[in-house]
């Protein structure tokens, strides 16, 4: 079962980047971040053209926003209040079996203290409510937490990391936020488990470089968590990242990353 996210950065945008994506990867469920929409402004057609006509959409004006796009059928779960801003940042599905959670964490502006920084304040609150929730769960569900979660948790996921450490996206509390989110269900992290460190990965470069690969200042932001009951499944698939994607015309600053489950 393929499964691929992507902070698209506007879907209606880029709508012929996601086609290309589609037909290239083939994949069984699609989790778009910041599709910068309202439900019923996002391309619904293409979708179905797509092969991906199965939907579950949280959109709000002009920001934010996340949608899941399935080859087979969807039933919409609830969010479990994650964003106490009620900001669009969360969809839970439940597909073949599997609890899929779309999630677009908030990027937590840029002064790392939650005293002071009212943004920081709330990136952690979502991770704190995740924690909470996951923690909470029964043994035995089969989850998968994909998304952009806006941390770069590893020394080797982020392009210098004794700089990085007072950057927002690889601050202490941040790394610590995103352990215990990991620690709370003892999720695996699939990504890091197919291409280990010391290995530099990441799936976002800023738009200031005019070649990304030549500075390659790059972060891993963008995250496939597993629970244990898929964790073979996911020990015998794989996973990758586009990053030739980053490189096309007009493109999104994240690249599409993929991880297939072996079930």
């Amino acid at each position: 079962m393929k499964l691929i996210t992507w902070n698209i950065n506007s879907v209606r945008i880029r709508l012929d980047h996601i086609a290309r994506v589609v037909a290239d990867e083939d994949p069984d469920v699609l989790c778009l971040q910041e599709i910068k929409c309202q439900p019923a402004e996002f391309p619904r057609a293409a979708f179905e053209d797509m092969g991906l006509g199965h939907l579950h959409i949280c959109g709000q004006k002009g920001w934010h926003g996340v949608a899941t796009a399935s080859k087979h059928p969807i039933t919409l779960l609830d969010d479990r209040g994650t964003c106490r801003e009620g900001q669009a940042r969360h969809a839970i599905s439940q597909i073949k079996g599997l609890e899929v959670h779309n999630l677009y964490c908030p990027a937590g502006g840029d002064v790392p203290d939650p005293e002071v920084n009212p943004k920081f304040d709330h990136k952690l609150d979502v991770f704190a409510r995740l924690t909470q929730d996951f923690g909470g769960r029964p043994a035995g569900e089969k989850l998968v937490v994909m998304g952009d979660l806006n941390i770069a948790p590893g020394e080797h996921d982020v392009w210098n990391h004794k700089y990085m450490l007072k950057v927002v996206s690889h601050t202490p509390p941040e790394i610590e936020a995103m352990g215990r989110l990991m620690a709370s269900y003892d999720f695996l992290d699939m990504v890091r488990h197919h291409t280990p460190a010391p290995e530099k990965l990441f799936s976002w470069w800023s738009y200031r470089a005019k070649d990304f690969r030549a500075s390659n200042r790059g972060l891993r932001l963008d995250h496939v968590l597993v629970s244990p009951a898929l964790a073979d499944a996911a020990q015998a698939g794989r996973s990758y990242t586009r990053d030739d994607v980053r490189g096309w015309d007009k493109p999104s600053d994240h690249a599409p990353v993929v991880a297939v489950l072996d079930v």
